[in-house]
């Protein structure tokens, strides 16, 4: 048994080695020297004070990342991959750290997907920002949900599409069709044509998705847009939807929430979104958490690009018993192969 005294004088000790070590810049044999104990008992008192919280390591630049929130994300939900920022108090300063962080996440891609399928929104039009010319080279870009508006607001469909294949060298291929439609025979009309219908079969093979998620609510792209009124939000609010994917309005079962709606919705379903090789969300904020939610737990992304409290949210919201990940469809989990 080890006496309270010699281990109060060994806390001590490890709080002296902490302070020559990280604030003196000692090296541990100078340590072991001005305090009388050899090298390797000092870096066992180094080692005791971070299991006992004495010292606390920060890693404060702004592209610093989250790795054990990562790695617990990437096994619960069973992600290719899953990127976790720090969280700024700003909003729009942590937006914009999601969007580098995304950005950062593309430049790192092996292989790199010669197609990449976007869809659009504030969020992916900040990643195409942060972006850096020469990301990529001969990376082609595909929209994969229909974007036309009448908005004169920065991160419309056709420009963000254009800036990320612009940075690697390559095209945009657009799909000249507003997202949702009026009328059902419009759109199946529309989505009929050949061109419409050319570029919806290149989406279909794209090596990547990257997407963002929308909130069910009168902030959405889609009320600027012009194609839904705060009405037509508060119905699918009502019929449980938490938010939209690439264009989607889906409930908390990931399901879709107004089938109608939804049928005039032109762009990939999502069922050709969950079994994609590789389908990247870039998603951030504590607005976005439950459709943040939606997404990872029925398999609807491969990799999450993410802030810290949105990660946090998702993992305590997943320790609830009473919830179950979606696996037992049949459409479920393809996105790793």
């Amino acid at each position: 048994m080890v006496s309270t005294e010699s281990a109060a004088a060994n806390e001590l000790l490890a709080v002296r080695a902490a302070e020559l070590y990280y604030e003196e810049n000692k090296t541990q044999d100078e340590i072991g020297a001005i305090l009388r104990v050899t090298r390797w008992k000092v870096g066992r008192l180094l080692a005791q004070a971070r299991e006992r919280g004495i010292i606390r390591i920060e890693i404060v630049h702004p592209r610093a990342r989250r790795l054990s929130l990562e790695r617990e994300l990437g096994a619960r939900f069973g992600l290719q991959d899953a990127i976790v920022v720090p969280a700024p108090a700003d909003p729009i300063e942590l937006q914009a750290r999601v969007a580098e962080a995304a950005a950062d996440y593309l430049v790192s891609v092996r292989p790199v997907p010669r197609l990449l399928g976007v869809s659009w929104g504030r969020t992916l039009h900040q990643v195409a920002e942060a972006l850096p010319v020469g990301w990529a080279t001969g990376v082609n870009v595909v929209q994969i949900n229909g974007g036309v508006s009448l908005s004169k607001r920065p991160g419309t469909a056709a420009s963000t599409a254009v800036m990320i294949a612009q940075k690697a060298g390559g095209q945009a291929t657009l799909l000249p069709s507003p997202a949702i439609l009026e009328r059902l025979e419009t759109k199946k009309a529309i989505e009929s044509d050949r061109t419409v219908g050319g570029v919806v079969q290149m989406a279909r093979g794209a090596a990547a998705y990257l997407f963002s998620a929308g909130v069910a609510d009168l902030s959405s792209v889609h009320v600027d847009s012009g194609y839904l009124t705060g009405d037509d939000i508060a119905a699918l609010v009502e019929r449980g939807a938490v938010g939209d994917v690439i264009g989607r309005y889906i409930t908390a079962d990931g399901t879709i929430a107004d089938p109608e709606l939804d049928a005039r919705t032109l762009g990939l379903s999502l069922e050709e979104l969950r079994a994609a090789r590789s389908s990247i969300l870039v998603i951030g904020g504590e607005s976005k958490h439950p459709v943040a939610r939606a997404i990872v737990t029925h398999g609807l992304c491969s990799v999450i690009v993410t802030d810290e409290h949105t990660a946090r949210a998702l993992l305590d919201e997943g320790d609830d018993p009473t919830e179950t990940i979606s696996t037992t469809s049949p459409t479920s989990g393809g996105h790793h192969s």
